[in-house]
């Protein structure tokens, strides 16, 4: 680690206040030392890894640190705060303060010393010396390895008592290992003092169990995880082997001591490579952090799973942070909404294929496309209408997955793979009844519900492998299937009538009034889960073989009012520029594409500088086009696209002159807000990090609205 830390990247009077004012005191010294080619780039990369989630740790610790473009090679920086910083932590702010950098392409040494790091931090005594130290030399040292912790922090009073903080509470009671090797740096293996308890019961075996830790950088969190848990099974007399996938790649766990193993950690916030490995095990799945945080009340969980018997069916590779049921202590409704977003999210990418299809076929064939004989009975290579069909009817078949997947994947946020079968057998189930999208939702959540509950029931270990692949398919698809036919399917069907008849029958003020709600819903959160349910409202609407006027209607109001946030953003910085930053119209120069493609998202760096502005603005407006757009009787059957489907819009000119409207309105607004508060730049006195954050947001522009 000699390469990576000198005493020049060392600050033990770290003065910044916030997370992003650390960084960037810390970014400096490696740019100083041209280690880092561009600061702004670098922290927007710092700033994007911060957002997946917060890099404070127990014990008063922070560790911000990402892979870089800018980076040209491994480095680590330094700083320690009197005053203590932010950093996310639950015990508190941080007065230790890590800033890992990382080359894009780093290699696999340089990343094995930086996961030594992140081992040492688990260790008491080398945060005390850390704490204890007097001058930069000899924190370097420290940090490198070349002074043993103990003579670091020899002296019991520090020359300078300013530069020694007081202590926050540290974790790992019990000094961590020495770091380990290369080689040896992707898995954690106990010393054999952890193989068993001090002093075991005589006829008892010790419980075993085996962790996967992973994090989406894969340096820090990672190597973290695996120390805090590898200490708390040495202190609870547990056998436990962790296998850390981390970017120095991985060694996978010997598949004996698998079938050994008693139960199965798994702290990641990246989807677990070969995870069907510990299927039919007891199981907790949680995030990376509660492995570094809480690793003896993971094994206390595991441990009481096992002993009722509980076991589940991790086969599935995708358990990010939308897909799975939710941290220990949530909510319903935030389990709820990460249930649907998991299923909304899987089915946008079926609602753009199939409506861009559709769109292409009533381009080249006209409206009467719809009524084309099949391309199997009848296609000629060299007619354009046979072509039209061809995209209509591909589009229609995407389409019709669209209720199913959504099922399917709602009862897989719930349940992981195994609610992948009722989930899709339900939503098909639902088309054949009628009940069309809100049938969708309720077999998707049915699905998840009947998997989760046979989860639960206590069987025999010589059945534990054939559940996920037999018992609880069979089982629950013919408890849902009976329940969508014979139960609620009709009701729901009744329903979803209903809703689509007052649809139809709307009207001049109650349909300008649906198209304002529409567009303020459209631009409340730009592409998060109000943002989201207008969307999917309005697709569901257009998602059979003949849509009403209405539902087309619903369509355009909803993309026009998307459009505005991103185009009213990119107007402003180029009417009044000096009320943003360089970064800022930087980004303005993107929002006019992405604003034009219907991508919502491309405000959100605005948004996030300086929300209490832009956010206000953008609903203002959106409600006014979506609101114009109704009154204007624009219709749309493509379900994305932006302006290059206005050919297929009716009304094109006036759903044009909506679009403006509300882009002129909410420039007009925020403009004059930003001019009110007198204060030119970005971020609405929020500082660097809140640029850092722009800067990072307009490099990350999803794909959809």
């Amino acid at each position: 680690m000699s390469e990576m830390i000198g005493a020049d990247l060392v600050d033990l009077d770290l003065s910044a206040d916030t997370k992003e004012a650390a960084a960037r005191a810390l970014a400096e010294r490696m740019a100083a030392r041209g280690r880092v080619t561009d600061v702004e780039g670098f922290l927007a990369d710092v700033a994007a890894r911060e957002a997946r989630m917060p890099t404070g740790l127990d014990g008063g610790i922070g560790i911000p640190h990402c892979r870089s473009a800018h980076v040209t090679e491994p480095t680590l920086a330094f700083g320690r705060s009197a005053a203590g910083i932010d950093f996310g932590a639950a015990d508190g702010p941080a007065d230790l303060v890590f800033l890992i950098a990382a080359p894009a392409g780093a290699d696999d040494a340089h990343l094995t010393l930086l996961s030594a790091l992140a081992r040492k931090l688990m260790n008491a005594e080398f945060t005390a010396a850390l704490r204890a130290a007097t001058d930069a030399t000899t924190v370097a040292a420290l940090i490198r390895g070349d002074t043993p912790p103990t003579e670091a922090a020899a002296p019991e009073t520090p020359a300078n008592p300013a530069q020694a903080p007081t202590p926050a509470p540290a974790p790992a009671p019990t000094p961590a290992p020495a770091p380990e090797t290369a080689q040896d740096s992707a898995r954690e293996t106990p010393p054999e003092s952890a193989q068993a308890p001090a002093s075991p019961p005589e006829t008892e075996a010790p419980f075993r169990i085996v962790a996967v830790t992973s994090c989406p950088t894969g340096i820090a969190h990672t190597y973290m995880a695996a120390e805090s848990l590898a200490n708390a099974g040495r202190e609870t007399g547990v056998e436990l082997v962790v296998e850390t996938q981390g970017s120095a790649g991985f060694t996978r766990l010997d598949p004996a001591v698998i079938a050994a193993a008693d139960g199965v950690i798994l702290a990641h916030d990246v989807p677990v490579r070969d995870k069907h490995r510990f299927a039919g095990k007891p199981t907790v799945d949680v995030g990376v952090k509660a492995g570094v945080n809480r690793p003896a009340e993971l094994i206390a969980e595991v441990r009481r799973k096992a002993a009722r018997g509980e076991t589940t069916a991790p086969a599935g590779s995708a358990a990010t942070p939308v897909d799975r049921a939710g941290e220990p202590g949530e909510g319903y409704g935030t389990k709820l909404r990460k249930w649907l977003m998991s299923g909304v999210s899987y089915m946008v990418p079926f609602v753009a294929a199939g409506g861009l299809l559709i769109a292409l076929g009533f381009a080249l064939g006209g409206y009467e496309v719809n009524k084309a004989p099949s391309v199997m009975d009848h296609f000629l290579w060299t007619q354009s209408d046979s072509w039209a069909a061809l995209m209509f009817q591909i589009g229609q078949v995407a389409f019709a997955f669209l209720v199913p997947v959504l099922a399917g994947y709602i009862a897989y946020g719930m349940a992981d793979r195994p609610g992948l079968v009722p989930g899709f057998v339900g939503g098909s189930i639902a088309l054949t009844v009628n009940a069309g999208f809100l049938g969708g939702l309720a077999a998707g959540l049915l699905s998840g519900a009947v998997v989760t509950a046979i989860q639960r029931v206590r069987v025999p270990r010589a059945l534990r492998g054939i559940m996920p692949v037999v018992v609880i398919p069979l089982i629950s698809s013919a408890v849902v299937g009976f329940l969508m036919f014979v139960v609620i399917g009709k009701p729901i069907a009744t329903a979803q009538q209903g809703m689509t008849d007052w649809l139809t029958g709307l009207s001049g003020a109650n349909a300008v009034l649906l198209g304002g709600l529409l567009g303020l819903m459209m631009c409340f959160d730009l592409g998060g889960p109000v943002n989201k349910v207008a969307y999917t409202f309005a697709t569901a609407g257009i998602a059979v073989a003949d849509p009403s006027d209405s539902a087309m209607k619903i369509m355009a109001a909803v993309m026009a009012a998307g459009m505005v946030p991103p185009l009213s953003m990119a107007l402003a910085t180029t009417v009044r520029g000096r009320l943003f930053d360089e970064t800022e119209r930087e980004n303005g120069k993107a929002a006019w594409v992405l604003g034009a493609s219907f991508i919502s998202e491309g405000a959100i760096p605005f948004a996030a500088a300086d929300p209490l502005r832009v956010i206000p603005s953008a609903m203002a407006g959106g409600a006014l086009t979506g609101a114009l757009s109704m009154a204007f009787g624009a219709t749309l059957r493509a379900p994305h696209g932006g302006v290059f489907v206005v050919p297929l819009i009716g009304n094109p000119f006036l759903y044009l002159i909506a679009v403006a409207a509300g882009v002129c309105a909410s420039t007009a607004l925020v403009v004059t807000l930003k001019t009110l508060r007198g204060t030119p730049g970005a971020g609405g006195g929020q500082g660097d990090g809140e640029e850092a954050r722009s800067a990072r947001a307009g490099r990350e522009q999803p794909v959809a609205a």
